[in-house]
């Protein structure tokens, strides 16, 4: 008997509805151990719950041309798989420059859960300074902010980017880009992220949430 599914959940994403936190952890290869030699392989992910148990896999698309010479500058599509292979979100992001200074080279990214239905969008807004990112729906309607520390960086060992609602009034969760120690941080461009959302938040929205973190993680912490 097919199973029906949850009203308004996309398919293989129900086990978001349960949770509050994810852990993305990038995988290390061997290439991109060895940093010294300059070059660069597609991003590999897991996607843990708070017991640090795999709920999804996250794979980037590219062709050798585009990682060596757009860099984290490159456009990307990330195929996320559920525990038995079947991809569950698709995030794209179009290739665009990137520039604190002008407003017409802004960061984009559309989610899409199961592959080829969007489910939202996040939209970089322009600042000179600090990273901010609206975060839309379906319907290109923007639902919520992200706002980041002063050019994405901070003194402290984890990053956080605080995810406001739209009056940003309140924050209700955050991205944070943890640290991995000296030498990872030093020779390898692999990275961790915590997500923390409200329980409650529409599932497509942490979706949306897992696309954020991929676009921060190329904007600021890819380069090596």
């Amino acid at each position: 008997v097919p199973n029906p599914g949850i009203p308004g959940c996309p398919p293989g994403l129900e086990y978001l509805i349960q949770v509050d936190q994810l852990l993305i952890k990038q995988k290390v290869e061997l290439i991109e151990g060895l940093a010294l030699i300059g070059f660069e392989s597609n991003n590999k992910y897991e996607v843990r719950n708070t017991l640090g148990q795999n709920v999804f896999y996250a794979v980037e698309e590219n062709d050798c041309l585009n990682r060596q010479c757009c860099g984290p500058l490159r456009p990307f599509s990330i195929h996320i798989l559920d525990n038995f292979g079947q991809e569950v979100i698709t995030v794209t992001r179009p290739l665009k420059c990137m520039s604190c200074f002008f407003p017409c080279c802004l960061q984009e990214l559309e989610v899409q859960a199961p592959p080829g239905n969007p489910v939202g969008y996040i939209i970089q807004q322009w600042h000179p300074f600090s990273p901010k990112f609206i975060v839309a729906n379906e319907h290109n309607e923007p639902v919520l902010k992200i706002h980041g520390p002063f050019c994405g960086w901070s003194c402290l060992p984890d990053v956080d980017f605080e995810i406001l609602t739209m009056d940003e009034v309140s924050k209700i969760g955050k991205i944070s880009k943890q640290w991995t120690g000296l030498l990872r941080e030093a020779f390898t461009d692999t990275d961790n992220f915590g997500i923390q959302f409200p329980m409650d938040l529409d599932v497509k929205m942490k979706a949306v949430m897992i696309g954020a973190c991929f676009l921060i993680d190329f904007m600021f912490f890819e380069a090596t």
